[in-house]
């Protein structure tokens, strides 16, 4: 069956999806979506503004933003790089004016068909602490903590900058703060991204320079939407610090459309792997889906 096409693709959220990618197997885990209102997610757009991409929206008038996590799987290891908004749903009268409904509860469903147990995730990575990034990392059974023999890996300015806070007193112990170019997992490597929240990371997974790239970038919440490509400078509501986040955004870009970069972003709808590359103007950037 022929993937759908783009236009479609980028007002649902992203199905499970995987990927090899050099040495590791990459796989997108979905959790569920938040609908997000152009308008008040990119303070001072217009409603004239989103006449410019209607394949966007959703029957709302919002933009999708996929829920999940990255499962990454190396040799008999495995790393998640967010754990998803867990199993919670709010109406859209119940989130934030920018916001509309808000949904999770998939992501464990989507581990068991990747083939995976909460169990056999040794590391858990944290690109920030908001709640659709951290949803199922703390839940226990009455077994325990769920996922019972991770490590919780995070930047150090996260962690001191309300980590210690976020994360149960209990489980402080498993937490293990990174600096910016720290190895967390074997080939994967913390960034500091800082600006949508003080201490926010991506991560950057090695490739071998082979057809699937040098390596894979991870945005986080760097960006939230395949528009910002073409807009780095929209001020983001939630950002904590919108010039900083700006500033973020421009440069991971042109880091971005560097040749061999493959880029996940978890929260563009159906179309969460990609690369970016320059326009044909060569002064902006543009998203490239990956089937």
């Amino acid at each position: 069956m022929s993937p759908a096409p783009t236009a479609q693709r980028l007002s649902r959220p992203s199905p499970l999806r995987t990927r090899t990618f050099g040495q590791y197997r990459l796989t997108h885990l979905p959790d569920g979506l938040v609908q997000l209102r152009p308008t008040g997610w990119f303070p001072g757009l217009t409603a004239a503004d989103t006449d410019g991409f209607p394949d966007h929206l959703d029957a709302d008038g919002c933009l999708v933003a996929a829920i999940g996590g990255l499962l990454v799987e190396y040799e008999d290891r495995a790393l998640l790089i967010d754990t998803g908004y867990g199993p919670r749903r709010l109406a859209a009268d119940r989130t934030h004016p920018s916001m509309g409904e808000l949904v999770g509860g998939g992501l464990l469903g989507s581990l068991t068909e990747a083939g995976r147990a909460p169990a056999e995730i040794d590391t858990i990575a944290f690109t920030h602490l908001h709640d659709d990034h951290v949803g199922w990392a703390f839940l226990g059974t009455d077994r325990g903590p769920l996922f019972s023999s991770a490590s919780f890996v995070l930047s150090t300015a996260e962690w001191r900058g309300g980590g210690a806070g976020s994360i149960p007193a209990v489980l402080h112990d498993r937490v293990r703060p990174a600096v910016d170019g720290e190895e967390v997992f074997p080939g994967v490597t913390l960034r500091e991204s800082p600006g949508h929240t003080g201490g926010h990371a991506s991560y950057v997974i090695a490739g071998d320079g082979g057809p699937d790239g040098d390596r894979l970038i991870v945005t986080g919440d760097v960006l939230h939407s395949p528009l910002q490509v073409a807009h780095p400078h929209w001020p983001v509501f939630f950002d904590a610090d919108r010039a900083a986040a700006v500033r973020t955004r421009t440069a991971f870009l042109q880091d971005a459309a560097a040749p061999g970069t493959v880029v996940y972003a978890g929260h563009f709808a159906d179309v969460v792997f990609g690369r970016v590359r320059a326009d044909r103007d060569g002064d902006g950037h543009v998203w490239d889906p990956l089937s």
